[in-house]
């Protein structure tokens, strides 16, 4: 009997190196705040308050100057999302008290030129990243600039794009980067 199985990579030795999923980079306006904060586990909080339980706390990312409207913005993130990786793609809890915005690659229309930005209230939770349509997307022309097709932006309380007065989410006071591995 010949092997009819395919190779599964999860096989090899090197599969017990447990490997993130994802990479969160925390932002206010245009600067990158802390160091990018490797996701291992299923799920994370990402949250500005020490909660009960582990995660990614904004609250002690410090920087020497901060404007009051990052301030003001700051102490909105509260609880902040809960970010999980399941069988069909990734998904966004808000478990804050005040909206969160959202953008990625698989909440944008497909050959679409306009930005999708999704508002998720207090209480919901949005699937940022669906893994088959990535699939499809990986072929999609990339002719608006740099684009990253693994990458999720969600800002806290603040909404950007088409519908709101900030353009772009670098006029956010705090938003998050989730960089996604490809190798899933």
């Amino acid at each position: 009997m010949g092997m009819s199985r395919s190779f599964d990579a999860s096989m090899s030795p090197d599969a017990t190196k447990p490997s993130h999923w994802c990479s969160v980079a925390y932002w206010e306006h245009r600067t990158r705040v802390g160091r990018l904060y490797a996701v291992y586990d299923q799920a994370v909080s990402i949250f500005y308050d020490l909660p009960q339980g582990s995660g990614f706390c904004l609250g002690q990312l410090n920087l020497e100057q901060r404007s009051e409207s990052v301030r003001r913005t700051r102490s909105k993130i509260g609880f902040g999302i809960l970010l999980s990786k399941e069988p069909d793609g990734v998904w966004a809890y808000n478990r804050g008290e005040h909206p969160i915005f959202v953008n990625s690659p698989t909440l944008d229309a497909p050959g679409g030129r306009a930005l999708v930005v999704r508002k998720v209230p207090p209480g919901y939770s949005i699937k940022v990243f669906d893994f088959e349509r990535s699939g499809l997307l990986q072929h999609a022309d990339a002719a608006h600039g740099p684009y990253d097709p693994h990458s999720v932006r969600i800002s806290f309380a603040k909404g950007w794009g088409p519908c709101y007065s900030r353009q772009f989410i670098t006029s956010c006071p705090c938003w998050l980067e989730i960089l996604l591995n490809n190798h899933r």
